[in-house]
């Protein structure tokens, strides 16, 4: 019976992330993590001589969250040039997965039409001795997997 070698787990210290804003791309190095989830949506669909409610899926939803180091404005501008101007703004976010060693290989994600719900306008903290930091909650309505994680048989 094969089981999976220890060598081959992914830590998300390795990750990389990036930002593409207007065409502009900025390393996220001070992204502390991000996770993005997809939800179904789905209706109930009551079947005539079923005690249950069956379901099926009828769309989805795609949302995240980063957190990062307070130390870019670059969020927190482009949400005071919406509030400015009424326009909004979208960027795409790209992440890549991968472990040196390891026979997983690496996985690159393309998060598209991302848009931010919330930025932190200022902020300090004179009680705490942790950095500063700040999560950015996200929507995003595609996404693509340009590479994928080979598949791996174990030992």
């Amino acid at each position: 019976m094969p089981y999976f070698l220890e060598k081959d787990a992914i830590s998300g210290k390795h990750a990389k992330a990036y930002a593409t804003v207007n065409g502009r791309v900025e390393e996220l190095f001070y992204a502390k993590s991000l996770e993005a989830t997809i939800e179904k949506n789905k209706v109930d669909v009551p079947v005539l001589g079923k005690t249950n409610t069956p379901q099926r899926s009828a769309g989805w939803n795609g949302t995240g969250t980063m957190t990062v180091y307070y130390v870019s404005s670059m969020f927190r501008q482009l949400m005071r040039n919406y509030i400015q101007t009424g326009q909004d703004f979208w960027f795409e976010l790209m992440v890549t997965n991968e472990q040196p060693g390891s026979a997983t290989g690496k996985q690159t994600v393309y998060l598209r039409g991302c848009n931010l719900d919330s930025v932190i306008a200022a902020r300090f903290d004179a009680t705490s001795d942790d950095m500063l930091e700040e999560e950015l909650p996200f929507t995003f309505n595609d996404y693509e997997i340009k590479e994928q994680f080979n598949t791996i048989t174990g030992a």
